[in-house]
């Protein structure tokens, strides 16, 4: 079954124009075109997209979504390449998401401290000790309104 860009769009979640830009960049030369020239997209060509989706969306530049695109039309003797470059791919998403756990955990560990019933006592103590550390190393305050609830 062949698939219009309209279509093509729909299923894969993108709009027509970010599949014309990705057939422009050259990660879309598996894509055939009719003897009209408008592009035909198969399912195959699809599975491909969603693929090229999830690197774009884990970060992976555009130069290295062709490099992988191309050693995929090149056949089977680039799978050494294409477990080097996911690898190396894989390893930076890791170290995202750690630091994106890291982050969360500060981000949880802030609202469970403003949901605390106590919230305003704790915020106003942390105040008080920054605005006396600031004081204590002759700084100027940064805290102006005192009685405000940070």
């Amino acid at each position: 079954m062949t698939y219009t860009i309209n279509q093509a769009a729909e299923k894969s979640g993108l709009s027509a124009s970010s599949l014309r830009y990705y057939d422009k960049k050259g990660l879309l030369p598996f894509v055939s075109r009719n003897r009209i020239g408008y592009r035909d997209f198969t399912d195959s060509d699809l599975k491909l997209i969603h693929t090229i989706c999830c690197l774009k969306n884990t970060g992976m530049k555009i130069r290295n979504i062709r490099r992988y695109i191309d050693e995929v039309m090149a056949g089977p003797d680039t799978i050494p390449d294409r477990i080097k470059l996911l690898g190396e791919h894989r390893a930076r998403v890791l170290d995202e998401q750690r630091k994106i756990a890291e982050n969360l955990n500060e981000i949880d560990y802030k609202l469970n401290r403003y949901r605390d019933p106590d919230a305003i006592k704790k915020v106003n103590t942390d105040i008080k000790s920054a605005t006396e550390e600031k004081i204590s190393e002759s700084l100027s305050n940064s805290y102006l309104n005192k009685d405000r609830n940070a």
